[in-house]
């Protein structure tokens, strides 16, 4: 195929079968391909750390559609193909094996990969990452068979696996070069909390702490050596260090990169013709005023619908905003806002954080800019209502849980 008439997705993830999902239930009756490097249909990541990790989730839960979904709405799925050029002179996409398929419009929900250590050691057999389906996979084997393990990085997914692990009965040691965990996202009010949650369930928590190096033995790592010259034995290694967005595509074809895909709140890129969305679009948000990244479900889920609406001409702009949940042990949460790294002014806590039954608020000037229920449901809503309102509350009333989330968009905050 070299006409320009496809509409072409790269990347068969979340987003991208969300994308091509939305083409036919906006009506779009062309040729739809999507494109993927892994050999698995399109599915949902939060389980490999979640259900599925745990062993609550059958494999087959995971894929976003039935394999036959593909064919009966006439999606063109190419798994195990990877695209390597993108020519927007020529509107052409390059793939592995040479050849070229044209486009009218490309989406690019090429995702992230994990940041990979950089130490000695890094690359022995036992060292994980959890990315894929197949990493769960062995993972979860680990986890069946493995005495003690060691997590370096105390971020959403180390903690998520080391859940996980304690859940299966392994020893678990967390390293983190900060002095809490989730610092940067959650700040240190909110942050101690999951440090004593996993304190709690018997995780050995250390804080500002360097790796070194992985040793091994026989080519299999048996344990972390840090820079203050203590070691720590393992039958594993889990490396959650983060993640960056894979922009080598759109690089090479010229698009602006920076920190991902930067689009505009069409989530069209620097060409007209081109799309990006999920965790590698860099994105303006009409009500943040800044472009931002997000990582998570939510944003894989909603923002190529959008894309798709966009592609197809229609006078859509991508303002949902932020949210991202976790499960840890039992506790259950939901975030919903963002707030830059030290970017506000207070934490509002309605509830009691002695049983984890709470609602944390961050506010800045007087405004919410996030809050996330812990074990509290059914609040989604009227927090993202205080979130998009962008007015003053008053904080005492805030952290009354005998008032109402309602009422505090319902009656201005009084006077000072």
């Amino acid at each position: 195929m070299t006409a320009n008439t496809a509409f072409v997705i790269v990347g068969a993830g979340l987003a991208g079968a969300k994308a091509a999902q939305t083409l036919r239930e906006e009506g779009f009756d062309g040729p739809v391909v999507l494109l993927g490097e892994e050999s698995e249909y399109p599915y949902e990541r939060p389980p490999l750390s979640k259900g599925y990790l745990l062993g609550k989730e059958e494999r087959d839960t995971v894929y976003v559609h039935p394999p036959e979904w593909y064919a009966e709405h006439d999606v063109d799925l190419r798994l195990g193909t990877a695209a390597t050029a993108i020519d927007p002179a020529g509107r052409e996409v390059t793939l592995a094996d040479g050849s070229r398929i044209g486009y009218e419009r490309l989406l690019l929900t090429t995702g992230s990969s994990p940041r990979r250590l950089t130490v000695p050691g890094a690359e022995l057999d036992g060292v994980h990452y959890l990315r894929r389906l197949p990493d769960s996979d062995r993972m979860k084997e680990t986890f069946g068979s493995a005495s003690r393990v060691v997590v370096i990085g105390a971020g959403w997914i180390g903690l998520e696996t080391t859940a996980a692990a304690r859940a299966a009965g392994v020893e678990v040691t967390v390293l983190e070069r900060a002095a809490l965990p989730l610092l940067r996202v959650l700040g240190p009010e909110v942050s101690r909390i999951f440090a004593e949650l996993h304190a709690g369930h018997g995780v050995d928590l250390r804080f500002g702490v360097q790796v070194a190096e992985i040793t091994g033995n026989g080519g299999r790592a048996d344990g972390v050596l840090l820079t203050d010259g203590s070691r720590i034995g393992a039958d594993a290694v889990v490396v959650g260090i983060g993640i960056t967005p894979n922009v080598r595509l759109a690089d090479a074809a010229g698009l602006q990169v920076d920190n991902g895909i930067v689009v505009d709140a069409h989530l069209r890129t620097s060409d007209p013709y081109i799309y990006a969305a999920g965790d590698v679009a860099n994105a303006f948000h009409p009500l943040l005023g800044k472009h931002i990244r997000v990582e998570h479900w939510a944003n894989a889920v909603n923002q190529p619908q959008d894309a798709a609406k966009a592609m197809l001409g229609q006078d859509v702009a991508y303002d949902r905003v932020p949210y991202f949940f976790t499960d840890q042990y039992d506790l259950g949460m939901e975030y919903t806002g963002y707030v830059e790294p030290g970017g506000y002014d207070e934490v509002v806590f309605r509830g009691r954080r002695d049983t984890r039954e709470f609602i944390a608020f961050w506010l800045a000037e007087g405004r919410v800019l996030a809050g996330m229920n812990v074990n509290v449901w059914d609040v989604t809503d009227p927090i993202r209502a205080l979130v998009t309102s962008g007015r003053p509350v008053d904080a005492t009333r805030l952290a009354d849980p005998g008032v109402p989330l309602t009422d505090l968009l319902d009656r201005p905050a009084p006077a000072v």
